[in-house]
């Protein structure tokens, strides 16, 4: 059985973003909107919708000129001390994840190499460096590393 969203991990998705969400017909709203920058952000997470002919998690992300989606989320990380939230996708050895900022802020790192999350970062060049560093907080949660 996948990874589901309760209501508990949308409470602890808000208080991180410190943003209370909306509840639509099928999905969770974050509006998010970081004044001293002028940055607005949506967020918005679908647990459990049919993709296609299986059923995942789709979050997806609205700014003024930029909208992403990470199907099949399967995972989060939740870091108060960052103030952002990690989404993750893994599918054979290869990780998405989708990094919201409470500051309205979003990264987007796809198809990363597993095994980069926990290497040597120093032995990666700058330009990959970042995802690996970036998606390490990961680790422990992605599917390829459960026990069965």
């Amino acid at each position: 059985m996948g990874f589901k969203f309760t209501e508990t991990e949308i409470n602890e998705i808000a208080n991180i973003l410190g943003v209370k969400p909306k509840f639509k017909a099928n999905n969770y709203r974050f509006m998010l909107e970081h004044k001293e920058t002028a940055r607005k952000l949506t967020l918005e997470i679908y647990p459990d919708i049919p993709i296609g002919k299986e059923i995942g998690n789709l979050i997806s992300v609205y700014t003024s000129n930029t909208h992403l989606q990470l199907h099949f989320c399967n995972g989060f990380v939740a870091s108060e001390m960052l103030g952002e939230i990690t989404f993750i996708g893994e599918f054979k050895g290869r990780v998405s994840g989708l990094i919201i900022e409470k500051e309205a802020g979003c990264s987007l790192y796809a198809n990363v190499d597993a095994s980069l999350l926990s290497g040597d970062f120093t032995k990666l060049g700058p330009e990959v460096m970042l995802s690996g560093i970036a998606l390490s907080l990961t680790e422990h949660i992605l599917p390829t590393n459960k026990p069965e």
